[in-house]
């Protein structure tokens, strides 16, 4: 029986707490509430400390590659009978689900479609602009952010598996502070890694019901309104608490694989009713666009020119403090699911699968969007900037035949989606919140699936979302820190580890 930590006594009251600040209006406090705070302090944050995570951003990418090749990737996250809980596929659904599954439908169209128009250097609209537009996208979403997920899944995977240790980030730490990590400070980086978690979670529920209600109004007609949105937030939280109450081998499994196959078989369908041609010429060329130009623009800060240091810090920078706040979270779940496999096998299965996926979703859908602008007259952007970025989509797949059938199956893919990250967002919150439980009580994963969706449901009423994804993101820059870390310490144990093995054969 596992009984709810010091953790979560903790994080419910930083939970409550926030909510309470984001709820007062400006006119109580004003340039005190929630909003307004939060965005200085990102502003100041951003502008002050973007060259910082560009460089550790790059130095955990290159972490990762070299753990590929190196003599540490033989050793097994578990011990050396241990089997793989989940099969290839299994595994790439929940990892992928879980990480970025839902922004790939969300940004896959609105993300390229922004940068042709809005392009980080260069003329808008131009066939410069496309290409650069698709690199960009590629860059944002392929190796960097795969990279940060991979090096804490590892270290937790390693650490539970391998060392027995408690499931919690602070348990990473031990080798570099010994039992000192037991105390007040380890309770604060678990505290911190729940922080992040709940807010961003609970950011990319209100922001899900704003896309499905935008969706169901683009297509059907229907008047959006914060009633629609709540009843929304109601029906999602419904779902994914039975699917959550399952397990993993249950609930999360079974969406999973079935938000992998929609995903398929959208990308399919919009591949060959699309310009075809086109969108595979578009994704060789943009590979190798990418890959020729990943170090210089793993580095780039255009501290000469104000215009596109501004689209780096909206972009880039917000991206990688993004998925430094959202690493607990997917980290935590894909160690959860990765017992068994190697180093090398874990590795390379986190950082090359969901990026060559990812790349190929965003060139059939940004790619598609771009050649509508291009070759058709479209302007995809104009109906973005009259709808918002959730219109994106289906503004392009109005364009298709079939195109409300499509328009259907993408809502239900967002649906399902946030039905995947809001499950695995609660199971992960109640392994952080019983001292590293694989498997946390229902009534403990009950309690944050309910804040979760109070949380967003309270702030969207409010209009304080964006402050809440704000506050999220205000947490990367001390867990950036504690990532570098954990870098350090999980060196050191392989080292150890690989020292260990050799003594042994010797004798």
């Amino acid at each position: 029986m596992f009984k709810a930590s010091k953790v979560f006594y903790f994080s419910v009251s930083i939970v409550i707490l926030f909510i309470i600040w984001g709820v007062i209006p400006s006119s109580i406090l004003p340039n005190g509430n929630l909003d307004d705070v939060t965005s200085i302090i990102q502003n100041f944050i951003v502008n002050e400390f973007g060259w910082f995570y560009l460089i550790s951003s790059t130095v955990f990418l290159v972490f990762s590659l070299y753990l590929i090749f190196s003599k540490y990737g033989k050793i097994k996250l578990g011990k050396a009978e241990d089997k793989p809980d989940f099969s290839y596929l299994t595994w790439f659904a929940m990892l992928f689900s879980a990480g970025m599954g839902i922004g790939l439908v969300f940004w896959g169209a609105a993300e390229p479609i922004s940068h042709f128009n809005q392009p980080p250097y260069g003329d808008a609209g131009t066939g410069d602009a496309a290409k650069t537009a698709m690199q960009y996208s590629f860059f944002h979403w392929g190796l960097h952010p795969w990279a940060i997920y991979a090096i804490i899944g590892l270290a937790l995977a390693y650490f539970k598996f391998r060392k027995q240790a408690p499931g919690l980030v602070s348990s990473i730490l031990e080798p570099l502070f010994g039992s000192h990590i037991k105390g007040g400070w380890g309770t604060a980086i678990d505290t911190l890694v729940v922080f992040a978690t709940i807010f961003g979670v609970a950011t990319s529920l209100g922001f899900g019901a704003i896309q499905i209600s935008g969706g169901l109004s683009y297509v059907f007609g229907i008047e959006q309104s914060i009633t629609f949105q709540l009843i929304i937030i109601l029906i999602v939280t419904v779902l994914f608490m039975l699917s959550a109450m399952t397990g993993l081998n249950k609930g999360i499994k079974f969406l999973s694989n079935t938000n992998l196959v929609l995903a398929i078989m959208l990308m399919i369908v919009v591949l060959f009713l699309g310009p075809t041609n086109f969108i595979m010429s578009l994704f060789t060329n943009t590979i190798g666009s990418y890959v020729q130009n990943l170090p210089s623009m793993s580095f780039r800060m255009a501290p000469f020119n104000e215009e596109n240091s501004a689209w780096i810090n909206d972009w880039t920078i917000f991206y990688w403090a993004w998925w430094i706040a959202w690493a607990p979270f997917v980290g935590t779940f894909i160690a959860r699911v990765s017992r068994g496999r190697t180093i090398r096998e874990f590795v390379s299965g986190v950082l090359l699968v969901p990026t060559i996926f990812g790349a190929l979703w965003f060139t059939v859908f940004g790619g598609t969007a771009i050649h509508s602008d291009l070759y058709s007259g479209t302007n995809i952007m104009e109906q973005i900037k009259m709808g918002g970025e959730e219109v994106a989509l289906f503004a392009m797949l109005e364009n298709f035949p079939a195109g409300i059938l499509l328009s259907i199956i993408s809502i239900l893919l967002i649906s399902t989606f946030f039905i995947t990250s809001a499950d695995s967002a609660t199971f992960v919150l109640g392994m952080q919140t019983t001292g590293g439980s694989l498997y946390p009580p229902n009534r403990i994963k009950f309690v944050w699936g309910i804040i979760q969706s109070a949380t967003a449901a309270v702030l969207l009423w409010q209009g304080g979302l964006e402050a809440l994804q704000t506050a999220s993101i205000i947490a990367a820059l001390p867990f950036t820190f504690v990532m570098i870390l954990i870098v350090i310490s999980l060196t050191k144990s392989l080292k150890e580890e690989i020292r260990i093995l050799d003594r042994s054969r010797k004798q």
